[in-house]
C-alpha cells in the first residue's frame, strides 16, 4: 500500500510538472510573460504618424526618417567608452549618466540612449556597432514641417517621461507623443500603432531567431491622416501682418465653427522643435517671458474686450426691452453718473438711436442701455445675473469645448464676484459701480477666440456652432458631434437686425469707414481697451490695446474675426486693417487696398514693448499721457 501510494504521489507530481510546462511553452502566449521571459529580446517597429493638412489638401506636416542609438543596460559588455563617445559626441559623464538612467528604469528593456542622429551621424556610427554589445540602432520618424507658420496650430512631439508612462501604461519610455495644438488633441488618430518583434536567444545571450517563428510578432500601423479646418494662406498671411507686433487673430466660418485662421504673436518655426537641438531650442522658447512665444494670445489671451462688446450690450438691452431703435441718447462727450463722475466719449453727432450708437461707438448709448438691464430687477444682483446669463449664451466666461487643448475662459462677473468685491452687504453697489462693463471694460475679460464666436453668433443672426480645428480624419466618417449641434443665443432673431445694420455702417459711415473694401460688404466694431501692467508692485498704464471683430458678407457671411493688437492705440490703426485685409484675403484670394497692407506690415510696435521695460518715464496714446511717472519717485 505505501509503495503505491508513493508510485500515485510520484505520477501525479510528474504530470503536474509535465502540465505547467507544456502550458509555458504552448499556451501561455501572453505578452507580459514574454516581455519577462530573458531568453527572448523585443524589439519595438515605431509607426509613422498621419500626415496633417489644411482644408484645400495642401501638405503642412509630413514624416522624415531619424536613428535612434537604443540599449538593453543588461547586455552591455566592456568597450571603448572613448570611442564611443567621440562616434555619439557625448562627454564621458553623459555616458554613464544615462546607462545609469537605463539601468534605473530597467535593465532588460532597450531604451533610447540618444536620440534623432543626423544621417551623418547614422552613417559614421552604423558600420561599427557591432563593436558595441548591447547597442544597436533603430530607425523611426520625425516631423517634417512644409510651412515654417502655424507652430502654435500645429504642436509638436517630444519622448514621453515616467508621469506619462505612470498615466498610459501603452507607451513605454522613449516614445514619442504630441504635445500642444492638434498633435496633442488627435494624438490617438495620428500616433498609429507600433509593431512589436520577439526574437528568441541562446544561453550564450545570441540571437538565433524569430521566437516560436514570429507567431506573436505584429507589424506597425501608420497613423491616420487629419485634414485641419485653417486655411494656411490665410495662416501665414496673419502672421506675416503680426511682424513687430504682439497678439492674435481669430478667424470661423460663421455657418460651420470651422476655425479658418489662429495667429498668435510672435510665433516660431515649428521646425525649431525638431532633432537632437529641440531641448535646446524649446528652453529658449520657455525663458522668452517678455515675448512668450509659447503663450497663444488667441486662446489663453484675457482681455478688456473694449467697444465691440457694445454690440452685445445693445442687443440685451433690446431683448429686456429697455431699448428699441428709434430712442435717441444724447451725448455731451460722456456719460455723467454717481456723484458728478463722467465716463468720456469721443466727438460725434448727438443724439443717436441704436444704429448710428454702433456706427459712432458712443459711450453714452450703451452705458444708458447696461444701466437699464441692471436697473429693470428689483437689485442689482439680479440684474447682473440676467446679463451674465445672457452673455455665457453667446459662449462668453466658461471653456468652449473646442479641439485644441489650450485655452482660457476669460470673465464675465457674477453677482457673487461683485458683492465679494464690495464686502456686500456692509458696502451696498448699484448698477453705476459697473458701468465700464457696458463698454468692454472694467471686469469683462474676453479671448480673442469669444470675441470671433460672439461675432459669428451676431453674423448668424442670434445661432453659432462650437469652433473647432479638425474638418476630417481619414477613414472616420464624420467629426464629433458636438461640432455640428446648432447653439441657440438668449436674444431673439429679431433683435440682430439693428445691430448688423449698425456694424455695416461702421465700414460706411463711422469709424472704419477708411478701411472699406470694394466689392465686400463688410460689418464690424473698431475697439479701443485700456490697458495696464504692474512695474514695481504698482499699476502702470500703457498705450492702449486695438481690437476689431468684422464679419463678411453682410448677408450669408463666409468670415467672422476678431484681431487684438497689444498696445495698438485704436482699433482702426491696426486690428482694423488687419482685420480688412484677412477678410479680402480669404474672399478675393487676391489684396487691392495694399495701403492698408503697407501700412501693416512696414509697423512696428516693439518701441512700445520696451517702454515699460525702460525704467524711466514714457509717453502712452501718442504722446496725450505720460505714464510711469513715479518712477522718478523710487528713484528718489
Amino acid at each position: 500500500m505505501r509503495k503505491l501510494l508513493l508510485l500515485v504521489v510520484v505520477m501525479i507530481t510528474g504530470v503536474v510538472f509535465a502540465g505547467r510546462l507544456f502550458y509555458l511553452q504552448v499556451y501561455n502566449t501572453s505578452y507580459e510573460q514574454l516581455s519577462e521571459n530573458n531568453a527572448i529580446k523585443i524589439e519595438y517597429d515605431y509607426p509613422q504618424r498621419g500626415y496633417i493638412y489644411d482644408r484645400n489638401g495642401e501638405l503642412l506636416v509630413s514624416n522624415q526618417p531619424s536613428y535612434d542609438v537604443m540599449v538593453i543596460p543588461r547586455e552591455v559588455r566592456p568597450l571603448d567608452t572613448l570611442e564611443f563617445c567621440r562616434l555619439l559626441k557625448i562627454s564621458k559623464q553623459t555616458f554613464r549618466e544615462k546607462l545609469d538612467k537605463a539601468w534605473v528604469y530597467s535593465p532588460r528593456i532597450a531604451q533610447p540612449f540618444i536620440a534623432q542622429l543626423t544621417k551623418a551621424e547614422y552613417a559614421s556610427l552604423s558600420e561599427k556597432m557591432y563593436k558595441f554589445e548591447g547597442f544597436y540602432i533603430q530607425q523611426r520618424s520625425l516631423r517634417e514641417y512644409q510651412v515654417s507658420h502655424s507652430a502654435n496650430v500645429l504642436g509638436f512631439i517630444r519622448e514621453v517621461d515616467e508621469r506619462i508612462i505612470k498615466n498610459n501604461p501603452d507607451y513605454i519610455m522613449g516614445e514619442l507623443i504630441g504635445k500642444q495644438g492638434v498633435e496633442e488633441s488627435y494624438e490617438d488618430a495620428l500616433r498609429g500603432v507600433k509593431g512589436v518583434k520577439y526574437i528568441q536567444k541562446d544561453r550564450f545571450n545570441r540571437e538565433i531567431g524569430s521566437y516560436k517563428d514570429g507567431a506573436f510578432d505584429t507589424i506597425p500601423k501608420r497613423g491616420r491622416d487629419i485634414e485641419l479646418t485653417i486655411d494656411a494662406r490665410l495662416q501665414q498671411y496673419g502672421e506675416e501682418l503680426f511682424q513687430n507686433k504682439r497678439g492674435g487673430i481669430v478667424a470661423l466660418d460663421p455657418s460651420t465653427g470651422e476655425i479658418l485662421a489662429l495667429v498668435t504673436a510672435p510665433n516660431f518655426d515649428p521646425g525649431l522643435l525638431v532633432g537632437r537641438e529641440r531641448s535646446k531650442e524649446y528652453t529658449k522658447l520657455w525663458y522668452d517671458t517678455i515675448a512668450k512665444p509659447l503663450f497663444d494670445r488667441g486662446l489663453s489671451g484675457e482681455y478688456s474686450p473694449g467697444s465691440p462688446f457694445k454690440t452685445l450690450t445693445g442687443l440685451i438691452a433690446m431683448e429686456e426691452g429697455v431699448m428699441n431703435t428709434t430712442e435717441r441718447i444724447y451725448c455731451n462727450n460722456g456719460y455723467v453718473y454717481g456723484r458728478g463722475q463722467k465716463l468720456g466719449c469721443h466727438s460725434h453727432p448727438s443724439p443717436l438711436a441704436m444704429v448710428e450708437g454702433i456706427a459712432q461707438s458712443c459711450n453714452a448709448y450703451f452705458c444708458t442701455a447696461y444701466r437699464r438691464i441692471i436697473e429693470k430687477y428689483p437689485t442689482p444682483q439680479e440684474g447682473i445675473d440676467t446679463w451674465k446669463k445672457h452673455l455665457t449664451s453667446f459662449g462668453l466666461g466658461q471653456y468652449m469645448g473646442y479641439d485644441l487643448p489650450s485655452g482660457k475662459k476669460g470673465l464675465i462677473p457674477t453677482s457673487d464676484f461683485y458683492n465679494k468685491w464690495y464686502n456686500y452687504p456692509k458696502y451696498k453697489w448699484y448698477a453705476t459701480a459697473t458701468i465700464s462693463n457696458a463698454i468692454g471694460q472694467g471686469e469683462v475679460n474676453l479671448t480673442p477666440m469669444q470675441m470671433a464666436n460672439f461675432t459669428a453668433a451676431i453674423a448668424n443672426r442670434g445661432y453659432w456652432y462650437r469652433p473647432h480645428i479638425i474638418k476630417n480624419i481619414k477613414g472616420v466618417d464624420t467629426i464629433p458631434q458636438e461640432y455640428t449641434k446648432r447653439i441657440n443665443t438668449t436674444i431673439g432673431p429679431q433683435h440682430f437686425e439693428p445691430v448688423v445694420q449698425g456694424m455695416f455702417d461702421v465700414y460706411n459711415k463711422g469709424t472704419a469707414a477708411s478701411l472699406r473694401v470694394e466689392g465686400i460688404e463688410i460689418c464690424g466694431k473698431t475697439g479701443t481697451a485700456e490697458n495696464y501692467t504692474r512695474i514695481q508692485g504698482k499699476s502702470v498704464q500703457l498705450t492702449d490695446h486695438s481690437t476689431f471683430i468684422a464679419f463678411a458678407p453682410k448677408d450669408n457671411p463666409k468670415i467672422a474675426i476678431a484681431v487684438f493688437v497689444e498696445n495698438g492705440y485704436w482699433g482702426s490703426r491696426y486690428a482694423g486693417k488687419i482685420a480688412s485685409l484677412m477678410i479680402e484675403k480669404y474672399l478675393k484670394g487676391e489684396i487691392t487696398r495694399t495701403d492698408l497692407e503697407k501700412y501693416v506690415l512696414e509697423g512696428s510696435l516693439m518701441e512700445e514693448y520696451a517702454k515699460p521695460l525702460s525704467g524711466k518715464p514714457f509717453p502712452i496714446n501718442d504722446g496725450k499721457k505720460i505714464s510711469g511717472k513715479f518712477l522718478k519717485d523710487l528713484e528718489l
